[in-house]
């Protein structure tokens, strides 16, 4: 509460704060607007239907559930983001740009992906108003109203990345991730309106024992978001001219969830790449199109099947994204340079290896564990059979790991406040 008060004492900070909530202000004011031609009742029960669309439609912070000009959201900008991250790998040089030029580099990096987020946008818009146009939830559109409403839809995508890099520039969090916090939390007053409305005193022990569940997943996410294995590590002494430098000990943290929410991303994309197949389809033939698009539906309605999928694809691509972003010989090789070791073990492979073996075993843990919460909301609705009582999810994890990054620099903005003031 302390913490809390001494933001408002500080002029530059206030000016940020109220900033960036207005910048948020005005992206939900946009989310509200609907491309035209739109029956927002039929959309909702499209997407009250479909557990797929309706876990993208988390991305979106439900812009997506009424076609807003902001519909798509940072899906985009966050497609763009994984794409130029797998790029690395494929081209050293990019690699090199990107890790060894410092902040030019990451601006050049920045720079191609924003680019990149215009063509993706434009796919994105145009595959998914045919999907629903081939579904019948909105009407077929002329080729003139068609190429219009992707213009718009396009540019919705650009204004919400360029909005969310200015949020950045305050340095209150990042700011992508802030507008998907922000589309998250303004559908909770209508979950709670909704959960008041189904208690039923019958029910109270199973609201109750919901509540304890909901406070120990909360406190899970957090424990584990924030969890790190501590390698202990030493610096061999050197002597330059008359001083002597080095001989001290520190620690290489390795976090149990170094992946974050991007398996979640790779699976969902994933789960949306049959219906997107099947849509494709109905340029040979529509009555083939529809019969594998209403398989693909009936399938991933299933609780148990879509559920299990879910699980085993955010497990794989925990691993894989975490193998994609953490290099261990890299590591290695700069704890060599710089004259660090892992005490009895020897510099070079044996490095390597030992930070691979704990790593592999610390991903495990992190892998099962946002698996299990990414379900946990299909878990909750299975037990209970109360469609509004769900624990968990994805948007949970994004809610505590913005709220916890945001926490942080604010309170390292307060930090240095303080200390100026001291001296």
């Amino acid at each position: 509460m302390k913490k809390f008060l001494a933001i408002f004492k500080h002029p530059d900070l206030r000016r940020k704060i109220f900033s960036v909530l207005g910048l948020l202000v005005v992206y939900r004011m946009f989310a509200a607007i609907p491309i035209p031609g739109v029956d927002v009742t039929k959309l909702q029960q499209f997407f009250d239907s479909n557990q797929i669309f309706g876990l993208l439609n988390v991305f979106s912070g439900g812009g997506l559930s009424n076609l807003s000009i902001v519909m798509l959201a940072v899906g985009p900008y966050i497609t763009g983001s994984i794409i130029m991250q797998l790029l690395t790998i494929i081209f050293p040089n990019l690699k090199k740009a990107y890790y060894e030029e410092g902040a030019s580099g990451r601006a050049k990096f920045n720079r191609i992906t924003r680019y990149l987020t215009v063509p993706l946008a434009v796919l994105q818009g145009y595959g998914f108003l045919n999907l629903l146009m081939a579904q019948g939830v909105i009407s077929r559109l002329p080729l003139f109203d068609l190429i219009s409403n992707v213009i718009i839809i396009t540019a919705g995508s650009v204004l919400v990345m360029w909005i969310g890099e200015l949020i950045s520039e305050f340095k209150i969090g990042n700011g992508l991730s802030l507008l998907i916090f922000a589309g998250i939390v303004s559908s909770l007053p209508q979950d709670i309106i909704s959960a008041f409305l189904n208690y039923s005193p019958a029910l109270l022990t199973t609201y109750i024992v919901f509540a304890v569940l909901a406070i120990i997943v909360i406190a899970g996410v957090v424990f584990v978001n924030e969890g790190e294995r501590k390698v202990p590590v030493s610096y061999a002494k050197q002597v330059r001219g008359m001083k002597l430098y080095g001989g001290a000990s520190t620690y290489l943290p390795l976090k149990v969830n170094q992946a974050g929410v991007i398996p979640i991303i790779f699976a969902i994309s994933i789960l949306l790449f049959p219906q997107f197949i099947a849509q494709s389809l109905s340029i040979v033939s529509p009555g083939l199109s529809l019969s594998l698009n209403s398989w693909v539906t009936e399938f991933f309605n299933n609780h148990y099947i879509y559920s299990s999928l879910y699980f085993i694809l955010v497990v794989m691509f925990t691993y894989f994204y975490t193998a994609v972003t953490f290099d261990p010989s890299e590591i290695s090789k700069n704890l060599q340079k710089n004259g660090g070791f892992i005490p009895g073990i020897r510099p070079g492979q044996a490095t390597t290896d030992i930070i691979t073996k704990t790593v592999h075993r610390i991903t495990l843990f992190g892998a099962l564990f946002l698996g299990v919460v990414a379900i946990l909301p299909n878990i909750t609705q299975i037990i209970t059979g109360i469609q509004s009582l769900q624990i968990g999810g994805t948007a949970l994890l994004i809610v505590v790991a913005v709220a916890l990054e945001s926490m942080k620099q604010i309170d390292s903005q307060l930090s240095l406040r303080e200390y100026d003031n001291n001296f």
